[in-house]
């Protein structure tokens, strides 16, 4: 699903995973034999975790839905409107229907207990292929719009003065529905490769349906299989993580260049202040002034700071999730179909797991890292009754004309 991997052979017919989107029906190998890549252990870890993937998924997937659903409610109100939050919309609609989508595929695979016969059926076996390629699509299109976030920031941080120009939201906009565009296209080799073919069990007769290497995906040595994998593991893994791991070391570079700054301005604005203590009246103005705007210059930094390091606690998040599935898939097409076998498939489970998780997890990212965020939510989904009712001070005293006020008292005001 998320890592392209297709459902297994009749052989191996209860083994049927995400990871499955590439299970060729390979019972030979014309490279076996030789050492073992991974070994029992993995083995033994994957046969474990596979009985527990199907809740824990469905947990995560139940939890993200809601999270990137709150995600789009709090990122498109009037006063979020920004690029940065445009994008953070788009990646919270494509992470939405992702988690959407795995919901009935954890249930089928995993969960609910029917007969072989249900279970490959044909209906069945088209969901696991459309799971298959929508899945792969839209959390490629995560993906690009990560990419695109890190690129805005590090224009916003790098190029402040050219922020408005090249990262206004019209060209946001445009980004986003390119994204949604390309990526369908960047994953058409994935849809060549595999189709839906029959199987015959020898032993009853009966005609089973599984998702396997297609016609086109055979030819010529399997020769578009091991396109696919170079654009999955390459195109859509590899080259996003090196240049997000680029562009976030830039980012770090200019926080701590940001905050260098800063400690100079505030030592040199102290320095001045002692130099020029003994100014008249007009002085004093000035300094006021001059305090003033350094002082709001300092806040629109910081928050810029806080805005930067969320968004880089997003990208590193990206980075532990998606750099293992491109290596894993990069080695899969250098060291041949055993590699594939004895170690792609069988981390699966757990690519997807990790897949969902970082799709899960922005929510509580935003929450712990946005004060904006946090008030938006706060005046959108707390219960009503909690800020109904208010203390506020009636300043209603007069004075008495000895010194005295009286009258003073505290109303409940209603808040609307």
């Amino acid at each position: 699903m998320l890592a392209p991997s297709p459902t297994p052979a009749m052989d191996d017919m209860e083994v049927t995973t995400a990871g499955d989107l590439f299970n060729v029906t390979n019972a030979t190998d014309p490279g076996g034999g030789g050492a073992e890549y991974c070994g029992a252990g993995l083995e033994w870890f994957a046969s474990r975790y596979r009985g527990a993937h199907g809740i824990i998924s469905l947990l995560v997937c139940l939890f993200g839905s809601v999270a990137n659903g709150l995600n789009i409610a709090v990122l498109t109100r009037r006063e979020m409107a920004s690029p940065t939050n445009a994008i953070l919309t788009g990646l919270a609609v494509a992470d939405l229907l992702v988690m959407l989508e795995y919901i009935p595929f954890a249930l089928h695979m995993y969960l609910l207990t029917r007969p072989v016969s249900e279970k490959y059926s044909y209906p069945w076996t088209v969901f696991v292929l459309f799971h298959a390629n929508f899945g792969q699509v839209f959390h490629t299109i995560s993906i690009w719009l990560t990419l695109t976030l890190a690129v805005w920031r590090y224009i916003a941080v790098a190029h402040p003065a050219r922020n408005h120009e090249w990262c206004n939201m019209r060209t946001t906009v445009y980004a986003i529905l390119s994204g949604y565009l390309i990526c369908p296209l960047l994953c058409i080799p994935v849809f060549l490769t595999f189709s839906i073919q029959p199987t015959v069990d020898a032993k009853t007769n009966a005609t089973y349906y599984v998702v396997n290497l297609s016609d086109v995906g055979k030819l010529n040595n399997d020769l578009l299989k091991d396109i696919n994998f170079w654009v999955y593991s390459v195109v859509i893994k590899l080259v996003p993580c090196a240049a997000l791991t680029i562009l976030s070391l830039r980012l770090i570079f200019a926080l701590l260049e940001t905050k260098r700054r800063r400690q100079q301005l505030s030592m040199g604005g102290s320095v001045h202040q002692a130099l020029n203590g003994g100014a008249g009246g007009g002085g004093a103005s000035k300094r006021s002034r001059r305090a003033n705007k350094s002082q709001r210059l300092v806040e629109k930094e910081k928050q810029t700071d806080r805005t930067t390091k969320m968004l880089l606690a997003v990208l590193l998040l990206f980075l532990i999730t998606e750099a293992p599935q491109g290596l894993l898939g990069l080695l899969s097409v250098l060291l041949g179909s055993k590699f594939f076998r004895e170690c792609y498939v069988k981390l699966g489970d757990v690519m997807d797991i990790l897949a969902l998780i970082n799709s899960a997890i922005n929510f509580m990212v935003y929450c712990c890292m946005s004060r904006q965020f946090r008030n938006t939510f706060n005046q959108l989904f707390r219960p009503r009754l909690l800020g109904a009712w208010t203390a506020v001070p009636q300043h209603n005293g007069h004075d008495d004309g000895n010194g005295h006020t009286v009258g003073v008292t505290m109303t409940q005001v209603t808040n609307v």
